[in-house]
């Protein structure tokens, strides 16, 4: 048994799912998510929680039931609270600009890069210095994220890059004069 698949998920206040056709809707206060459901996988909403089962014990379901529940309970995590990723941009003359849907990203290259924000996500900077991807899909933010530090990620001699908030760079040695 998946012990993850077995647990319920809580449906808190304000939040309202509904099973249709092999799809789970997920609406709530910040919007609204859809997950869509395997052919060997049932959802059961009652009581204000959701149960995720599945109709046997093969290979196939065995491996969805656990992944289901969990895409599920993320759904519902993301209408009511959202999801954010902070990036930290660190280096002399590296900083960051919003304008609309586009982030401008000066990385010392030649040109500064340009990051397209997707629909959904929205990125907010603070000082030039410090980026905020926020959004109701887990996976959209932790995909922009990872974009965004792909551009420059934290070098391990001098730590100067785009890196996650609280993300321990391990340096290296430089080389020595003798």
């Amino acid at each position: 048994m998946s012990r993850i698949g077995e647990m319920p998920v809580v449906i808190p206040s304000g939040v309202t799912v509904k099973v249709e056709a092999g799809k789970v809707l997920v609406k709530g206060p910040k919007g609204e998510l859809t997950v869509e459901v395997p052919s060997r996988i049932s959802v059961d909403v009652a009581d204000g929680e959701l149960k995720v089962n599945r109709d046997g014990d093969n290979r196939l379901a065995k491996s969805f039931h656990g992944l289901v529940r969990s895409l599920i309970a993320n759904a519902v995590e993301g209408v009511s609270n959202g999801y954010t990723r902070d990036l930290e941009i660190e280096g002399v003359g590296f900083k960051a600009a919003v304008q609309g849907r586009k982030l401008e990203l000066s990385l010392g290259f030649a040109s500064p890069k340009i990051f397209m924000i997707p629909d959904g996500i929205q990125v907010t900077e603070q000082g030039g210095t410090k980026l905020t991807v926020t959004g109701i899909d887990k996976q959209q933010v932790g995909e922009a994220a990872a974009r965004i530090r792909a551009y420059f990620p934290a070098e391990p001699y001098k730590g100067k890059g785009l890196r996650y908030k609280g993300e321990r760079i391990r340096r290296k040695v430089g080389k020595t004069v003798a």
